[in-house]
């Protein structure tokens, strides 16, 4: 028996999007290119800004949607509280929601994956001052391991379950702008996908998630027993190339090699 649109659970609408570039992106980039075994960033990971391209980048995303009807627009954008992502969902709604009732949540389940001790690391730095972890990492593979004091994709998924969760409560038939990170974006689809660990890793190991890059999902009464969200876009960034603000896809810090 199918859902009838008073029992609907699901948002409408939901758009997952990766902060825009950030500094400790462009710090990463400089740290490996000089061969560095540390990045220079001197704030902590959730004090992190955008970097002027991540700004354009959050522009190009807000003219995107400021296309869009009025009624199709997010009703909540829900925000990872990391500077980053904070400002890249207050520049999507400047830029492209003016005058549009629109509420911006800050949400710690949608912080940034926990590095722990490895924070701040390139691979190589990671490889010459923990071994023993690299190797361990090697043995167990992303999406088990777990750094000391860090979390591994598991932990993320954990945390992000609960956030789902609240969405089918809190936001049913609405409309959903979520403003996260690489690994958050990618754990939101194993759930929302029902995918399992080789399915998600390779995913990851295509591509990185492209910054301001656009995952959606339209609800879809017909699918499943009971109706269910179905992906429409996947890592969509033609409104950075419309806009010409180049795509840029260059892990969080610090970021792994790939599996």
């Amino acid at each position: 028996m199918k859902r009838t649109e008073t029992e609907q659970k699901w948002p409408q609408s939901l758009w997952i999007v990766r902060h825009g570039q950030s500094a400790g992106n462009v710090a990463r980039d400089a740290a490996e290119a000089a061969g560095l075994r540390i990045i220079d960033i001197a704030t902590r990971d959730v004090d992190v800004p955008l970097s002027d391209l991540g700004v354009r980048q959050a522009e190009a995303l807000g003219a995107w949607f400021g296309g869009m009807p009025r009624d199709e627009l997010p009703d909540v954008v829900l925000s990872s509280p990391y500077v980053r992502a904070r400002e890249t969902a207050r520049i999507v709604i400047e830029a492209g929601m003016a005058g549009h009732d629109v509420g911006l949540v800050s949400d710690e389940r949608l912080r940034e994956k926990e590095f722990g001790i490895l924070d701040r690391l390139t691979p190589l730095g990671i490889r010459a001052q923990y071994p023993e972890l690299a190797e361990q990492r090697a043995h167990v593979g992303k999406f088990y391991f777990r750094p000391p004091g860090g979390e591994s994709w598991c932990d993320v998924i954990l945390r992000l379950r609960s956030l789902i969760e609240m969405m089918t409560r809190e936001y049913r038939r609405e409309r959903v702008l979520i403003v996260a990170h690489q690994v958050t974006v990618n754990c939101v689809r194993y759930l929302l996908e029902r995918l399992d660990e080789a399915q998600i890793l390779e995913i990851d190991r295509l591509a990185d998630v492209p910054n301001c890059g656009v995952t959606s999902y339209e609800f879809d009464p017909a699918a499943g027993s009971h109706g269910k969200l179905v992906r429409r876009l996947e890592n969509f960034v033609s409104p950075l190339r419309e806009a010409g603000a180049p795509v840029t896809s260059e892990p969080d810090v610090p970021a792994a090699p790939k599996a």
